[in-house]
């Protein structure tokens, strides 16, 4: 599988990603990770504990939606299973991305009820959003120690608000997702702007 084209152009693709992302400054200390689909059962994800900013194909592993190691150099970490219950969600999901920012990690610690996002215009990039005026409502989980426990919350989340484009875990990041890495990319980008302006918004 990791001689698949689909391998290889996935790969490159979150390489570039974590290049762009770790740029910004939202990966600090190894932090973060990056997932994409290869088919129906398998999607390939960072390793545990790789820099962002120099990944490359020995970096990432194949595993199936059951959680198991299907190829690569290390076990899948626990948080793979947030992955992985997107992708069990919607079959057409191609990628999702993992941030650790300080505008993202300060809102979600200030924010544990939730985090209303309104009068923005880059909201039109994501779904769920008619107009900048309706806002979104962002939800921010507890940072569990127990992954599974987490995903069965944020599954639960996506079964009553399939639109939804993004979640905070408190003290630890933001999670978002599209049909392809760039997709995801740009509402990475999105929130990550917001989130910028709502801090600074607070400090004046």
């Amino acid at each position: 599988m990791e001689q698949s084209p689909e391998f290889k152009a996935q790969v490159r693709l979150l390489a570039d990603a974590g290049h762009e992302l770790a740029a910004h400054g939202w990966l600090p200390a190894r932090t973060g990770h990056f997932s994409a689909r290869l088919d129906d059962q398998h999607i390939v994800i960072t390793a545990p504990g790789r820099s962002k900013h120099m990944l490359d194909r020995h970096d990432f592993i194949v595993v199936d939606l059951e959680g198991h190691l299907i190829a690569g150099p290390a076990d899948p970490g626990p948080e793979t299973f947030l992955h992985i219950i997107m992708y069990r969600h919607d079959p057409k999901l191609g990628a999702v991305l993992h941030t650790h920012s300080v505008h993202a990690t300060v809102l979600s610690r200030q924010s544990p009820a939730g985090l209303h996002l309104r009068d923005y215009e880059v909201l039109r990039e994501l779904p769920g959003c008619d107009h900048p005026g309706d806002g979104i409502e962002i939800p921010v989980f507890p940072n569990e120690r127990d992954m599974q426990q987490l995903a069965a919350r944020v599954n639960a989340t996506m079964q009553q608000t399939p639109d939804l484009a993004g979640y905070l875990i408190r003290g630890h990041g933001l999670y978002t997702w599209g049909e392809t890495v760039e997709l995801a990319m740009q509402r990475t980008e999105a929130f990550e702007f917001m989130f910028e302006c709502e801090s600074l918004a607070r400090q004046l």
